[in-house]
C-alpha cells in the first residue's frame, strides 16, 4: 500500500500575495471561489442545458484540472517514483479544497501500465452543494471531482483512466467511495460515463434543433390547414370562404391560378379539414412526369408489366384510397392519360399496367392548372367530358398583384420561416423594400416573393435588415420603378421637385390644418378611385386596413 501521509512542502509552496492579488502553486496561478459561487454556476448549468449535459461540462473541467495538475507535479518532481507521483494528486484535491481523500486500495506501475485504486472522499463540496440546490439524486453527483480523479490519473500514467463513483452522499449514501482503472479494463459498464468526457458543440445541437422545429413547422405538409393560409385581403378572404365550403364535402375541388400561387397549399388545407384528414393526402405533379411513366405513376403496374417493373406496385390512385388525391397541373395531362383519368372518376376503378383486373378506389379529387380548360376543351386539347367531371366546384385562387394587403402578412412569415431554416436573425425589411414588394407586379406569385425572402435572408448579416438591392438585384432603385411591370405610381417631374414649400403652403392655406389637408387628401383619393380601397391605398402609401381605419375616423367625425 503507498504511503499517503501528507507532504508539509506541499501546502509551503502555496503562495499567497495579497498585495498583487496574485495566488500561485508552483508558478500557476491558483483562485479562491466562494462555494456559493460554485454553486449558483450549477444551478445555472443545470438549467441552461438540462442535468446531462451540465454534468459532462463540469466533468470536463474537473478532467483539464486534473491533467494540469499532473504536469505540475511532473515538474515539481521530475524523479519521483509512480507512487510518489500519484500520492500528490489526492493532496492537491485535498489543499485546494476540494474533498479530503483517504486511500483504501491502490496499485500502479506506469511502466508496465496497470493502475487500479479506491479512494473514499469526505467532505466533498460537490455533494453538499448538490444536496443543497436539488436533495438527493438517482445518480453520482460529484462530477468535476470524478474528471478531475480521472484526469489527474490519465496523465500520470500517459493513457486513459476513468473512474467511478460506486456511493455517492448526494444520492443517500454514508460516504463517497470511488474506483479507477484504465479505461481498457473496464467493460460496457463505463460506456455512459465516457460520454461526459467528449466536448459537445453546443451550437451545431442549437442548429440542428432549429432546424428539427423548422421541419415540423414548415415541411410536415400533410399538417397543413387553413390557420397556414396567411391573408387578410377582400380576394384571400373571398377564396378561402369558398374552398372551406368545399372542404366540408367530397366534391372535386378545381383550383386555378397562375403559377405560384399557392394552389397546393389550398389542396392541402382542404384535406386537412376534410372528413378524410386521417386518411393519406398523395400529390402528383403531371407536367413533371414522363408521359410513358405517368400512367404507371397513377394507376401503378403489375411485375414484367414493362422493361424495369420488376415487381408490382399501386400507383397514386391505390395510395390515396380513402384520402385525396391533388393532380397538380391536370391540364398538361395527354388525351390517352386524360380518357384514363375520365373512367376512374366515372367508375371509381383503377386498372394497373400490364393487369387485367379492376381495382375499387374511394378517392376524393383536387385538381389544379393554370390552363384555361374551357379554352383548351373548345380547341380539341382537352376532353370536353373530363373538363366537366372536374369542373364541379372551380376556385379561382387571386394572384399576389391582386392582394398587396397580404405581403407584409406573408414577409413576415417567410422571414421567420427562413430564419430558422438557415439559423439567421435577420431583423426584417427596410421601409424601401416593402414599399417596392408592394409595388412590384409578381409573375411568380408567392413562390417569388417566397425565394426573394430566403435570398435576402441568406445574403444579410444578423440582425440587419434586407435592403431592396438585395430583394431585387437586377433592378435599379433611383427614380426608376422596381419592377419592369409596376402598379401605376404618381408621376415625378422636375416641376414638382422644385416648389413643394409653395405647394405646402397652398394645400394648408385652403384646408386651414395638417388634420383637415389629411382628411381632404385622403377623401379625394378614395373618390377618385371610386371606392377601391386597394387602389386607394396603394396611392396614398398605406395598407388597406389602416387607410379603412382612417376612413373610418373620418366619417365618425363627418357624422356619417
Amino acid at each position: 500500500m503507498p504511503d499517503f501521509a501528507p507532504r508539509p512542502d506541499l501546502a509551503a509552496r502555496l503562495n499567497l500575495s495579497f498585495k498583487s492579488g496574485y495566488i500561485s502553486l508552483e508558478g500557476q496561478r491558483m483562485v479562491l471561489l466562494h462555494t456559493h459561487a460554485l454553486a449558483s454556476l450549477r444551478r445555472e448549468l443545470v438549467e441552461t442545458l438540462g442535468m446531462d449535459r451540465a454534468r459532462g461540462v463540469l466533468t470536463r473541467m474537473g478532467y483539464a484540472s486534473g491533467q494540469r495538475d499532473a504536469e505540475m507535479v511532473r515538474t515539481i518532481m521530475p524523479e519521483a517514483s509512480d507512487d510518489d507521483l500519484m500520492n500528490l494528486g489526492p493532496q492537491l484535491h485535498s489543499l485546494e479544497g476540494i474533498v479530503n481523500v483517504t486511500p483504501v486500495h491502490f496499485d500502479i506501475d506506469v511502466a508496465a501500465g496497470r493502475f487500479f485504486g479506491q479512494f473514499a472522499w469526505e467532505n466533498s463540496h460537490e455533494a453538499d452543494v448538490h444536496l443543497e440546490l436539488y436533495g438527493k439524486h438517482q445518480e453520482s453527483v460529484c462530477w468535476t471531482q470524478i474528471g478531475y480523479a480521472s484526469g489527474y490519473t490519465s496523465a500520470i500514467m500517459r493513457k486513459p483512466v476513468l473512474f467511478r463513483e460506486i456511493s455517492c452522499r448526494g444520492c443517500g449514501d454514508e460516504e463517497c467511495m470511488i474506483v479507477g482503472r484504465l479505461v481498457a479494463d473496464w467493460g460496457e459498464e463505463i460506456t455512459q460515463d465516457l460520454r461526459y468526457f467528449e466536448p459537445e458543440r453546443l451550437a451545431d445541437q442549437i442548429v440542428e434543433l432549429q432546424t428539427q422545429v423548422e421541419h415540423l413547422r414548415y415541411s410536415l405538409d400533410d399538417k397543413t390547414s387553413f390557420v397556414d393560409l396567411v391573408g387578410q385581403s377582400s380576394a384571400f378572404t373571398e377564396t378561402t370562404t369558398l374552398v372551406k365550403k368545399a372542404a366540408g364535402s367530397d366534391v372535386t375541388v378545381l383550383l386555378l391560378g397562375e403559377t405560384g400561387v399557392g394552389k397546393e397549399l389550398f389542396a392541402r388545407s382542404i384535406h386537412q379539414v376534410s372528413q378524410r384528414a386521417d386518411q393519406p393526402f398523395v400529390a402528383i405533379n403531371c407536367a413533371a412526369m414522363p408521359e410513358e411513366l405517368l400512367e404507371s405513376e397513377l394507376f401503378g403496374a403489375e411485375k414484367g408489366a414493362f422493361t424495369g417493373a420488376q415487381k408490382s406496385r399501386p400507383g397514386r390512385f391505390e395510395r390515396a384510397h380513402k384520402g385525396t388525391l391533388f393532380l397538380d397541373e391536370v391540364g398538361e395531362l395527354s388525351m390517352a392519360a386524360q380518357a384514363k383519368l375520365l373512367r376512374v372518376l366515372q367508375e371509381g376503378e383503377i386498372e394497373r399496367v400490364g393487369d387485367t383486373r379492376t381495382r375499387k378506389v374511394d378517392v376524393r379529387l383536387v385538381a389544379a392548372t393554370n390552363v384555361d380548360l374551357a379554352r383548351a376543351a373548345q380547341e380539341g386539347r382537352f376532353r370536353m367530358d373530363l373538363y366537366y367531371r372536374l369542373n364541379i366546384f372551380p376556385v379561382v385562387i387571386p394572384p399576389l398583384r391582386e392582394r398587396r394587403e397580404d405581403i407584409p402578412l406573408l414577409v413576415e412569415r417567410f422571414l421567420a420561416k427562413y430564419n430558422a431554416r438557415h439559423s439567421k436573425k435577420v431583423r426584417g425589411l427596410t421601409r424601401a423594400a416593402l414599399n417596392n414588394l408592394e409595388h412590384y407586379n409578381w409573375p411568380g406569385n408567392i413562390r417569388e416573393l417566397e425565394n426573394m425572402i430566403e435570398r435576402g435572408v441568406i445574403i444579410v448579416p444578423n440582425g440587419d435588415c434586407i435592403n431592396s438591392e438585395q430583394l431585387f438585384p437586377n433592378l435599379s432603385f433611383g427614380s426608376a420603378p422596381p419592377a419592369p411591370t409596376p402598379v401605376t405610381q404618381p408621376p415625378s417631374t422636375s416641376t414638382q421637385k422644385e416648389a413643394p414649400t409653395e405647394t405646402a403652403q397652398h394645400l394648408l392655406h385652403q384646408s386651414g390644418s395638417l388634420e383637415a389637408l389629411e382628411e381632404e387628401l385622403i377623401l379625394t383619393t378614395v373618390e377618385r378611385c371610386r371606392g377601391n380601397l386597394s387602389a386607394a391605398a396603394r396611392e396614398l402609401g398605406l395598407t388597406r386596413p389602416k387607410l379603412s381605419y382612417r376612413l373610418q375616423k373620418i366619417r365618425s367625425r363627418q357624422g356619417q
